[in-house]
């Protein structure tokens, strides 16, 4: 596996990606709204920036940002065989957030972990 995103929760995903084109040189690879959210990749040479905007009043950003602010949400590795990848943390005791593969942004297959098991980070499997 490798890192394949850094999750970042902000109110305003279209400033925040001016700012890191500028800042680091990034552009923007792919914009969708999602699951109640805008989501914009930003790449970053082997990885990308996913800014992930809340579109309602609700949902899974939303309340990070009610609770936590503005900042990192997870972190993502790239995986060939999330449900294999979700089987081997599973047999570790890994508290699993997804019991089973879901599709995620830009059509991809993702899984998350409980950060209470992974140090305090949530952990997403990307399929590719």
């Amino acid at each position: 596996m490798h890192l394949d995103h850094v999750g970042v929760a902000t109110d305003d995903a279209a400033a925040l990606a001016d700012l890191f084109t500028d800042l680091l040189g990034a552009s923007v690879a792919h914009e969708e709204e999602f699951d109640g959210m805008g989501v914009v990749f930003l790449e970053t040479g082997d990885s990308y920036l996913e800014l992930l905007e809340p579109l309602e009043g609700e949902g899974a950003i939303a309340c990070y940002l009610e609770g936590n602010g503005p900042g990192i949400h997870h972190l993502a590795y790239a995986t060939e065989d999330v449900e294999a990848a979700l089987g081997r943390a599973r047999s570790m005791g890994v508290e699993l957030v997804d019991e089973e593969p879901r599709e995620g942004a830009w059509g991809h297959e993702v899984a998350f972990l409980h950060p209470g098991s992974t140090g305090g980070v949530l952990v997403e499997f990307v399929g590719h």
